[in-house]
């Protein structure tokens, strides 16, 4: 499913951030900074030395293709090569926004001479890019000769090699399915006043929620002593917390 691709993607770029960021740190024996950053180069503002420590990003890839791509590259069938894809598109997610940071040299900060590397951008960028990449996923299917895929439907645009593909509709995850193993939505908190995932809205899937009202004890009136302690009393807090309702048939559902 859409979700399934989702999952590969991130935890693929996951990798390729934790061993770049490894490198640079000096963590790994077996790699460092990006040893091809060396000497002078040329960008839109002029003449610039490579100095600091960039980002090795092709042996933090180098490594994740490896390590994550191992089980999928045994397979030949169809689960196999979307997880392949979905991992690559992953990889090529934490490398788009490897950015060029510089320092400038001379009198007064002027810039009569600047020192560049190269630097991955925080990983929240990644996942957002991903979580657009997860909405506008593709469906399709195997072609064929079984090598590759196509696109479900002839009127959506081939997916490129940065696009997530998936080939099964998402299951229903408002209810409790056994074979698909959601556990549904009955019960869980949701967000009265929020318009997002956690609103009741969406969260209950249109069945409703119950309000219960509850007492609990919190931390309030925190005040810093010298030196070096923060004390608080305890105070009770009446709060409204909204579940959702469970469907007519709470049960498993099994299909057959």
């Amino acid at each position: 499913s859409r979700e399934s691709a989702f999952v590969h993607a991130i935890s693929s770029a996951g990798v390729v951030f934790a061993i770049t960021r490894a490198c640079s740190q000096g963590e790994l024996k077996s790699c460092s900074c990006d040893p091809k950053k060396k000497g002078s180069a040329k960008d839109s503002k002029g003449h610039f030395d490579w100095g600091g420590c960039s980002d090795n990003i092709d042996y933090g890839i180098k490594f994740a293709r490896a390590f994550v791509d191992a089980k999928e590259r045994k397979g030949k069938d169809a689960r196999a090569l979307m997880n392949l894809h979905n991992n690559r598109a992953g990889r090529k997610a934490v490398k788009r926004f490897l950015k060029q940071e510089c320092k400038c040299h001379g009198v007064s900060g002027s810039c009569t001479l600047r020192t560049c590397w190269l630097a991955m951008a925080d990983f929240r960028k990644t996942g957002d890019y991903l979580w657009k990449k997860y909405n506008g996923a593709i469906q399709v299917v195997m072609n064929q000769d079984g090598t590759g895929f196509t696109v479900a439907n002839k009127k959506f645009k081939k997916p490129t090699k940065n696009d997530l593909v998936y080939f099964e509709s998402s299951p229903d995850y408002c209810i409790r399915d056994r074979d698909v193993g959601s556990l549904g939505t009955a019960g869980r908190v949701c967000n009265q006043t929020s318009r997002g995932m956690d609103s009741c809205e969406v969260m209950c899937c249109g069945r409703g929620y119950d309000t219960s009202r509850v007492s609990r004890m919190t931390k309030c009136e925190c005040k810093f002593h010298w030196c070096c302690a923060v004390r608080c009393q305890d105070c009770l807090e009446v709060v409204d917390i909204h579940t959702c309702k469970a469907p007519k048939s709470a049960g498993w559902i099994s299909r057959t």
